[in-house]
């Protein structure tokens, strides 16, 4: 161990990440970025805690309705709630952006799902990666096309929040405690 306490092999930025965030909210932080279940073992080692201090954080981020649980292969996965995740982002567009901002946002995500499907000349995001699976496609052709399914699946994800804050914009605006997150 170095004076810092870190060890040698340990870069530079995790000893200043653990001097500067509690293993709690490096827990918080590495949960809350996955985008896939994950064993608290993985999560414990990107948090550079102890996997026992990573599943007693995790119990408690369930109990807090932020993070979720499943078993795979008898071992338990995390993964971010997607309602935590959804009500957490709804309010930052509540927080941030005015009704017409958001009614701008809708018209400009609803613009960007048309250029998708003109220029792509497709009906949905899965129609592109099949046609990314097709043996006469190249592989650059092919990345172009899953980039674009995700980019179109990004835009309809974010509409459908503008669409839930401009749909509940009184209600909640004007009283922020009717939405938990």
């Amino acid at each position: 161990m170095s004076p810092e306490g870190t060890s040698n092999d340990e870069p530079e930025w995790v000893g200043t990440w653990k001097d500067h965030a509690s293993a709690f909210d490096r827990v918080t932080s590495v949960t809350m970025t996955l985008s896939k279940f994950r064993p608290a073992s993985w999560i414990a080692e990107e948090a550079a805690v102890s996997p026992n201090t990573a599943r007693d954080h995790l119990r408690r981020l369930i109990g807090l309705g932020v993070v979720m649980a499943t078993e795979q292969e008898g071992i338990r996965h995390y993964y971010p709630d997607p309602l935590y995740t959804r009500l957490r982002d709804v309010r930052e567009l509540l927080e941030d952006t005015t009704k017409r901002e958001l009614s701008e946002q809708a018209a400009d995500l609803k613009n960007d799902i048309a250029a998708l499907q003109t220029e792509y000349d497709a009906d949905s995001p899965d129609a592109l990666r099949e046609r990314a699976a097709a043996d006469d496609v190249t592989a650059e052709r092919a990345y172009e096309l899953v980039r674009a399914a995700s980019d179109w699946e990004l835009a309809r994800y974010r509409l459908s929040l503008v669409q839930d804050a401009i749909g509940n914009y009184d209600t909640w605006a004007s009283d922020p405690s009717s939405i938990t997150v």
